[in-house]
């Protein structure tokens, strides 16, 4: 934990953990910077839109407690957090953007939750998130839009968008998401914080479904994002570990292979024929690798041993499938009604809707396939320390609230694609359960964040969020966007 002293100034962009520090160090009381938070969202967030729940008296009434040194002694001591709107929080409505869930008061917290709090952080609200946790964007008719604190005609991403936005404008110290196919990194990448997704089943779900499931959802996981990779660390290590009902040992995860760019063995994947990226993008790795190999590390340049266009193809089917459980009937027969006029076509939207009504044993095929490229991943890394790839095809887009998902199209690098085939870099990635910490890359020509993925093995989460570190430390750290302070 820093013991850099945080002036009161800066308090809104402090990382948590050197926040943690000044309040343990009593230089300033866990109220007096939520107090600061509080003024910060009533400033700044009407432009933005991102903390859409407040639970102000609550929030007061636990940071007098840790002050009074009755309450929140751990690491995240006195932080001011918000969280995603779609983790349970007692006493407050979960509803995934849906208004016929708008009365929906949990009773208890998410575990992730209850694990902050008992490292001392102090929840104050919830960040906004697209309908279902279902677009690139965050808006639902629930809470409405919410704009990226760079630049307010775009989004900050989606599904954890609530908590990027947040984070940038500095209304929140530290967020925790969930990600399913970018729903951590992709926010991350447009909104110029920090994300990690953990290796799956690292950390518990539990208190994270709208259905109140306890059954893990295929390739879905939940992660910490923050504004500094020393964040991400602790965040981790406090929300790691089984679901306390099923008596199990906490995973303990390898050390990093490698603690500095010397001798550090990089693969760089820039770019993939199978899906358009925007050349800004490739050309920010590029300098990255050229960087990193001045620094000592091994770069080398090269595309993953596997098929790469069968992979994502892979994801779409089972993502599709970890999916169906939240839509209604009448949608999935509406799915089976458009798969049944378009058997052959190759779109995303088509494959997904020829997926949601597989059978288990048409399932268990795909499920078999997807272990058989875990495995051609696992051996990739043998050779690599990290992997580093676009988070995302593009830089934050422009908001698109009125256009049906499905119509929607994009121009990447010269190409229109689906608006729905933009997962393509996540998907690869996230499909087969690998870990990926997003750190930031630099700015496009028009002054929006892009971020790297830092990908590496199963269960090699502290390896990526070493390596985002150096990043932070010698390439590029947070930067807070043009905002009123």
């Amino acid at each position: 934990m820093s013991d850099r002293t945080v002036e009161r100034t800066e308090i809104h962009f402090a990382s948590a953990t050197e926040l943690a520090a000044a309040i343990a160090r009593r230089e300033i009381g866990a109220l007096e910077a939520l107090e600061m938070y509080i003024a910060r969202v009533e400033t700044v967030d009407g432009a933005l839109n991102a903390v859409v729940v407040r639970d102000d008296a609550r929030a007061r009434a636990r940071a007098r407690a840790i002050d009074a040194g009755s309450a929140g002694g751990g690491p995240l001591r006195g932080v001011p957090m918000t969280v995603k709107e779609s983790f349970d929080v007692a006493g407050l409505p979960t509803t995934f953007g849906l208004p016929e869930y708008a009365r929906n008061v949990r009773a208890r917290s998410a575990v992730a939750v209850e694990r902050l709090e008992a490292a001392g952080a102090v929840v104050f609200g919830k960040t906004n998130v697209p309908r279902l946790l279902l677009d690139w964007q965050s808006f639902n008719a629930v809470y409405g839009t919410t704009a990226n604190p760079w630049d307010t005609a775009r989004t900050p991403g989606g599904s954890s968008g609530g908590a990027a936005a947040a984070l940038a404008a500095g209304l929140t110290g530290l967020e925790i998401g969930s990600d399913i196919g970018g729903s951590i990194r992709v926010p991350a990448h447009m909104s110029g914080v920090f994300g990690h997704k953990p290796t799956w089943g690292l950390l518990p779900m539990i208190g994270h479904s709208l259905a109140g499931a306890v059954a893990p959802t295929d390739i879905s996981v939940i992660g910490p994002l923050a504004r500094s990779v020393r964040d991400l660390q602790v965040s981790l290590d406090v929300l790691a570990g089984p679901d306390p009902a099923d008596g199990a040992q906490r995973v303990v995860l390898p050390p990093p292979r490698a603690t500095s760019f010397a001798g550090l063995r990089v693969a760089v994947w820039a770019d993939d024929p199978v899906s358009p990226t925007d050349p800004q993008i490739t050309a920010g790795l590029h300098e990255l690798a050229v960087f990193l190999a001045r620094r000592g590390a091994v770069v080398r340049h090269t595309r993953p041993p596997i098929d790469v266009a069968e992979a994502y193809d892979l994801f779409l089917k089972l993502i599709a499938c970890a999916l169906a459980p939240r839509f209604t009937p009448e949608q999935l027969a509406e799915a089976a009604a458009r798969a049944a006029a378009a058997p052959d076509d190759p779109n995303p939207d088509a494959v997904m809707d020829r997926s949601y009504g597989l059978l288990h044993r048409e399932w268990l095929p795909l499920n078999e396939r997807r272990h058989v490229i875990r495995r051609i991943w696992q051996a990739f890394f043998a050779d690599f320390d990290v992997l580093l790839c676009p988070p995302f095809g593009t830089a934050a887009l422009p908001h698109d609230t009125t256009t049906p998902q499905r119509e929607r199209r994009v121009v990447v690098n010269g190409r229109t694609i689906a608006y729905n085939g933009l997962g393509f870099w996540a998907g690869t990635i996230g499909a087969y359960g690998l870990p990926a910490t997003v750190a930031p890359l630099g700015q496009t020509r028009q002054n929006v964040p892009i971020g790297v993925q830092i990908v590496g093995p199963a269960y090699a989460d502290l390896q990526t969020l070493a390596c985002a570190a150096l990043l932070e430390r010698e390439w590029r750290a947070f930067t807070p966007p043009p905002l009123p302070v």
